[in-house]
């Protein structure tokens, strides 16, 4: 615990630490959230001529890799604020946000959303989008 707390001195008051994982957990959720939009996109039938899963296998790795991107820079930057960021309800909100944004996407790909491209999958889709900006907007009300 006191490494912990070292740790989350060190970063708060680090002239170029705390504002450089700042930068690389947005950077990680604009990969992220940019591909998630391509791809559902396509869903609604916006660039219909290209193909959902020759998409998909584009723009999945880098939604994935943002989303690891993001765990990461937000899982140290939540080291180093921990007590107070449990308080904040725009980040207990955005925890909640995640949660349903994660069993929004596996529920999409065990119903195979990307070969039945249907009103579900369409639903689904607008969720997700609703569910990233509201975690969007969380983060910065933190």
């Amino acid at each position: 615990m006191e490494a912990l707390a070292a740790y989350g001195i060190w970063l708060r008051g680090s002239l170029w630490a705390y504002p450089a994982l700042e930068a690389v957990h947005i950077a990680s959720i604009g990969m992220l959230f940019g591909a998630l939009v391509v791809l559902e996109l396509r869903l609604f039938g916006i660039g219909s001529a290209l193909g959902a899963r020759p998409l998909a296998a584009l723009a999945l790795p880098v939604a994935l890799a943002g989303f690891g991107g993001a765990l990461l820079s937000g899982g140290l930057l939540f080291a180093a604020d921990y007590g107070d960021l449990l308080l904040n309800p725009a980040f207990r909100l955005k925890m909640a946000l995640l949660g349903l944004a994660g069993l929004n996407a596996a529920l999409f790909h065990v119903r195979a959303g990307l070969d039945r491209i249907d009103r579900v999958a369409r639903a689904q889709a607008a969720l997700s989008l609703g569910l990233w900006v509201g975690i969007i907007v969380c983060g910065r009300a933190i």
